[in-house]
């Protein structure tokens, strides 16, 4: 398997976004050489391709100047319940919009599994390009968030979801 990296900075941290045979399948919350160790036995090279078109995306989106991704993502790893969840999120909650992990449970066909659709935001490899920061505690708290909760919630005010604190005034301006 051949995979090709690229990184950026970020609002939330720095940003290592991973492509094989064309597709994301990575998009993690450090720093290259982190987040490119998961990867034994393989050798990641720098790309210009996919992995770099993600970044740029991803450079968009934290500008304010995107909304939508519009780069492969490698489905095919994922399967089951895990798939048919994050399909459904990638597809039925667009950007400045959030859903309950109740809710999400039942637009995916599963109305008794809110418990593990938490589990499956817990471990979506493409977080921001699948939106798991958009899904929300059914009593409207922030939920979890793998890189924490502080950067989920700068992501939901970068969407006009929260309002900003006096901090991120000073931060978006």
């Amino acid at each position: 398997m051949s995979l090709t990296w690229s990184a950026l900075d970020s609002p939330v941290g720095e940003l290592t976004v991973v492509a094989a045979a064309g597709e994301v399948c990575r998009v993690a919350f450090a720093a290259p050489d982190r987040a490119l160790g998961e990867f034994d036995g393989v050798e990641p090279s720098r790309d210009t391709g996919v992995a770099a078109e993600a970044a740029r995306q991803l450079g968009e989106y934290f500008s304010r100047g995107r909304r939508e991704f519009d780069v492969p993502i490698a489905w095919a790893p994922m399967e089951g319940l895990r798939l048919h969840v994050l399909r459904t999120l990638h597809e039925l909650v667009p950007f400045g919009e959030t859903v309950s992990y109740k809710r999400l449970a039942e637009l995916s066909g599963r109305p008794e599994a809110s418990r593990a659709v938490g589990t499956i935001m817990g471990s979506n490899p493409v977080p921001l390009l699948v939106p798991c920061h958009r899904v929300l505690a059914s009593g409207g708290g922030l939920g979890g968030f793998g890189p924490g909760l502080e950067a989920k919630r700068r992501l939901l005010v970068l969407e006009g979801v929260l309002e900003p604190s006096l901090l991120e005034l000073d931060l978006l301006s």
